[in-house]
């Protein structure tokens, strides 16, 4: 299943570097973990258990930076499959 237009553009900004940030999207609990640089690199969506965990999909961002390290060239999200416990 890929990823929703609206749900990859929030996750293209960029956000603190090297945390986990939970939230709601489209009536989905969502959990994303940052790199060093900010850039959203893991994705966590489906229900989350009381325990805080999710029962969903993972995955997982390729990126591609240009020569010089920093700039971001282009993004690719990639399924991974069921996660019950993250």
């Amino acid at each position: 299943m890929p990823l929703s237009p609206k749900l990859e553009a929030k996750l293209s900004k960029t956000f603190a570097p090297d945390s986990r940030l939970d939230d709601v999207f489209s009536g989905n609990d969502i959990t994303f973990i940052t790199d060093k640089q900010g850039y959203a690199v893991t994705l966590f969506i489906g229900k989350r258990r009381p325990d805080g965990s999710i029962n969903g999909e993972r995955y997982v961002r390729r990126l591609k930076f240009e020569s010089d390290g920093v700039t971001l060239k282009s993004s690719h999200w990639e399924a991974k499959g069921k996660v019950t416990r993250f």
